[in-house]
């Protein structure tokens, strides 16, 4: 499969141009389809081309139900499950409930948003009017201003992939500083060591470059889940209940709800995918049972992580593991993270790309750029080395507004007078709940991050 998701990463990098900023194609394996985001690798997020002639061409290539379906399960299960058990700590009981409440919404809002892409024709049969993600976005403001939602989505997007990036870094960083313990070095040194091996990355013209390591990233992430959960139901005998919290940290349980919600994004490639799938009227079955399963797996191995080591549970779940073992998982989650890296960064840079080639022409824009989109995810992973609370922020920040806000808000104002009055309340529930732990999720990480770098600092 994996050359069916980094397909997916290519078809939305092509896919970009012609929305808001220009060319910009999503992928991101993980958080992005994986058509991309390998499994998150969060890329990524495949979508159709963002114009509003249609969908894609019929020649496009076609994918079976199962075929889309493991698309979304890699855009919603990938690297970043290895936070997830923190969350869990850091949330108590009420994560549990909010694992499932959060893969029941984004089940939900990935379905009304492809019902955003079609109307009606003379005879009430459902017609493919729009493409994309920000297709729909355009319509919704065509009488106030034609690109700003687009513009609004592409910003998101942009924003989403360059802290994918980030969080790759930080991972990265984590693992290399605690698998190589000798000769003991400074955590800006293995940030350093971490960014090195990605500066080609500046000179990929080609996503297929990197193609052939899709597989190599899926084997990775199925050995390292496979080890965490053995290790865990190996030690059974010393689980212990009570050090699940049923009263929670309000500050650190508001930070949880933007990991949750991260690690659940996909609704941004989900308007290609519908559109690429033989049978398309298996959509919202097949989102059904994505995200039941992925709702099945995350509590599962987040329980039995954190049943394991309790309040011992780190930010890195690998890092809990015995010595030896630790060092060999750690090493194959390092490969994996450094491998997904080139994916979001690639579709990022391709958005801004076409954005600033509309003000400054010339060869060595494009490098430029990209030297400074690496150099900028490198600062920022550098001097904020906080995995929970930067996935919480993003999460708060682009995984709430592209999974919760905008899907919510267009299906209102795009199928209103067709939509029953427990739709309509439901939809209003999900924007209100949407809108407050966004922005209670980014006051707490932003604060979560100040209190943290001033403890560094002391």
């Amino acid at each position: 499969m994996s050359w069916l998701r980094l397909g997916w990463q290519l078809t939305r990098v092509g896919q970009l141009s012609g929305c808001g900023f220009g060319r910009g194609g999503r992928g991101d394996e993980e958080r992005l389809g994986f058509v991309q985001r390998d499994e998150l690798d969060h890329i990524y997020r495949d979508e159709g081309e963002a114009s509003t002639e249609g969908p894609p061409p019929s020649a496009s290539p076609r994918i079976t139900t199962w075929e889309a379906g493991w698309n979304v399960t890699n855009a919603i299960q990938g690297i970043f499950v290895v936070g997830l058990p923190y969350a869990l700590l850091q949330s108590g009981y009420l994560g549990l409930l909010l694992l499932v409440v959060a893969a029941v919404i984004c089940s939900y809002t990935g379905k009304i948003l492809i019902t955003c892409l079609y109307e009606e024709d003379e005879e009430g049969r459902p017609v493919r009017v729009r493409s994309s993600y920000e297709d729909i976005a355009n319509a919704c403001c065509m009488r106030v201003c034609p690109w700003l939602g687009g513009a609004v989505v592409n910003v998101a997007q942009v924003v989403e992939l360059s802290m994918t990036c980030v969080l790759y870094l930080v991972v990265s960083t984590n693992l290399a500083s605690h698998s190589f313990l000798a000769p003991p070095l400074p955590l800006s040194a293995w940030s350093i060591a971490s960014i090195l091996p990605l500066v080609p990355c500046i000179l990929i013209q080609d996503l297929r470059v990197v193609s052939r390591l899709s597989l190599l990233c899926s084997l990775a992430q199925f050995f390292i889940t496979f080890t965490v959960v053995a290790y865990c139901l190996s030690q059974a005998p010393h689980w212990s209940w009570s050090t699940m919290a049923i009263s929670v940290d309000f500050e650190k349980f508001l930070v949880s709800i933007g990991v949750i919600i991260f690690s659940y994004t996909s609704q941004v490639f989900l308007p290609t995918l519908e559109g690429s799938m033989e049978e398309q009227e298996n959509f919202s079955s097949m989102m059904t049972w994505t995200h039941f399963l992925a709702c099945v797996f995350k509590t599962t191995f987040s329980m039995l992580a954190f049943l394991t080591w309790g309040e011992d549970t780190k930010e890195v779940i690998t890092d809990n593991l015995p010595a030896t073992l630790r060092t060999v998982v750690n090493l194959c989650l390092l490969s994996k993270a450094l491998l997904s890296y080139p994916l979001p960064f690639y579709a990022a840079t391709e958005v801004l790309q076409s954005c600033v080639s509309k003000w400054v022409k010339g060869p060595g824009m494009a490098l430029a750029l990209r030297g400074c989109l690496l150099l900028l995810t490198f600062l920022i992973s550098a001097f904020v080395p906080h995995f929970s609370l930067l996935m919480g922020l993003t999460g708060s920040i682009t995984g709430a507004a592209m999974t919760f806000l905008l899907p919510s808000l267009f299906h209102l104002q795009l199928k209103w007078t067709k939509l029953s009055r427990k739709l309509k309340i439901f939809d209003i529930l999900i924007l209100v709940l949407g809108s407050v732990c966004s922005l209670s999720g980014i006051i707490c990480s932003v604060k979560g991050l100040i209190e943290a770098f001033q403890n560094r600092q002391t």
